[in-house]
């Protein structure tokens, strides 16, 4: 198992490192190998992508061949590689960028040939500088189209695409109203087919070996492999799994329980989704099976240690972290953070002030920063009532009687 430094999701774990599981595909023994760029038309690249079923392995998960085939229907595309991982627990975009950057750009490079696009724009993480010297040295010695990189703030908001594209564009990298896709209409309004490293990487695999050796890992409806962030007590491991994988078997890997699943676990990151134990035990890494993978973050919950704790720290950090652009952020996030804390401390009426602002946020701001955390506590209130009717009773089925939730922290994530 390779370790390598990892940034603490919170300054007290000076502990947390990362540990890399060597995998099938993206994190093999030939990671960091240099292999000649494939040369595909668009028609074929599109065709390869829907028979692969390649999806975004961003936040969303959207059909690639969708996006791509909207990219080469109008003037001149530009290509971006999204490395700004704003989501402070997932670690596997950066693992990738360490490991083997090339593979990263490689797909951008075959996007980019199929498209006609003369501009590949590569954003790095400024909260991970060596990560982002590795990439922008790669970025140096490539050939081909225009490369360029940039550099986004430490922001959990900036890896979205709109920040990402209003980066590129000379202004503060923060989200914006897209009338648009950016596929239709993105940089400078050129059709725009922007993803995140594994995205390219994942398409870096596909154009080298074709879609039916694509398709021998995975299941018939979900072909491939994903990456993910197993963050438990003693660091984050970064793993490997071919979709169908049940998830007792991705917490093994991540040196997490294998049987017996006793705690929650909050899966996708700070806008992911939390599932009772008995949910964990019957879970697969599957999307089209309607698991929440999200950011592909597994926040594993020790026995002893507060789901509600933890979500409350997590909406106070988010509500920090808006644009601040619209009311749903300015005002909204607050009040469901205050909320979510007086339920951790029991107060009366905070439930039914969570449950009507996490169904008010949706849809209403100028990005998704609300959706996803109105998401958050939604799933907590769904997968966790009776942690809820504990602390409404001022205690914690979670800790010992004795032990006081106390002030919403992240440290439950890597302590």
């Amino acid at each position: 198992m390779t370790r390598l430094p990892l940034r603490p999701l919170d300054p007290a774990a000076r502990t947390h490192d990362l540990r890399v599981e060597p995998g099938p595909r993206l994190l093999s023994a030939d990671a960091g190998r240099r292999h000649a760029v494939p040369t595909l038309d668009l028609a074929t690249l599109v065709a390869w992508a829907e028979d692969a079923g390649l999806r975004g392995r961003g936040g969303a998960g959207f059909p690639f061949a969708v996006k791509l085939a909207t990219a080469g229907r109008g003037r001149r595309p530009v290509v971006v590689v999204n490395a700004a991982e704003g989501e402070p627990a997932s670690a596997k975009d950066a693992v990738l960028l360490a490991r083997d950057p090339h593979l990263v750009l490689d797909g951008a490079e075959v996007a980019a040939r199929a498209l006609g696009a003369r501009e590949v724009h590569v954003v790095l993480p400024g909260d991970r500088p060596a990560t982002a010297a590795v990439a922008a040295a790669a970025v140096a010695a490539r050939t081909g189209p225009r490369w360029r990189t940039s550099t986004a703030a430490p922001r959990f908001v900036s890896g979205q695409s709109t920040a990402v594209v209003q980066l590129l564009s000379g202004r503060p990298g923060l989200p914006v109203t897209a009338w648009a896709p950016d596929a239709v209409s993105g940089l400078r309004g050129r059709p725009t087919l922007l993803s995140n490293a594994e995205t390219w990487a994942q398409l870096a695999v596909l154009a080298r070996s074709g879609p039916e050796a694509y398709r021998a890992l995975g299941t018939p409806d979900e072909p491939g492999t994903t990456l993910l962030s197993v963050v438990g007590a003693e660091g984050t491991t970064v793993v490997e799994a071919e979709h169908g994988t049940p998830f007792p078997q991705v917490l093994g890997a991540g040196e997490a329980p294998t049987e017996g699943v006793e705690a929650p676990l909050l899966l996708g990151g700070f806008h992911g989704t939390w599932l009772a134990p008995d949910q964990v035990a019957r879970a697969r890494v599957s999307r089209v099976d309607g698991t929440p993978l999200g950011a592909g973050v597994v926040l594993v919950q020790r026995p002893g240690r507060c789901p509600l704790a933890l979500t409350a720290g997590i909406v106070e950090h988010l509500a920090g972290q808006s644009a601040r652009r619209c009311g749903p952020c300015v005002h909204g996030l607050p009040a469901l953070a205050d909320a979510v804390v007086g339920m951790l401390h029991g107060r009366e009426g905070a439930r039914q002030r969570a449950e009507a602002l996490a169904g008010l946020l949706p849809g209403r701001g100028a990005c998704a920063h609300p959706d996803g955390t109105a998401r958050l506590v939604r799933s907590l209130l769904l997968a966790l009532p009776r942690e809820i009717e504990a602390h409404e009773r001022g205690g914690c089925s979670a800790a010992a009687p004795a032990v006081s939730p106390g002030r919403p922290s992240l440290r439950g994530v890597a302590s």
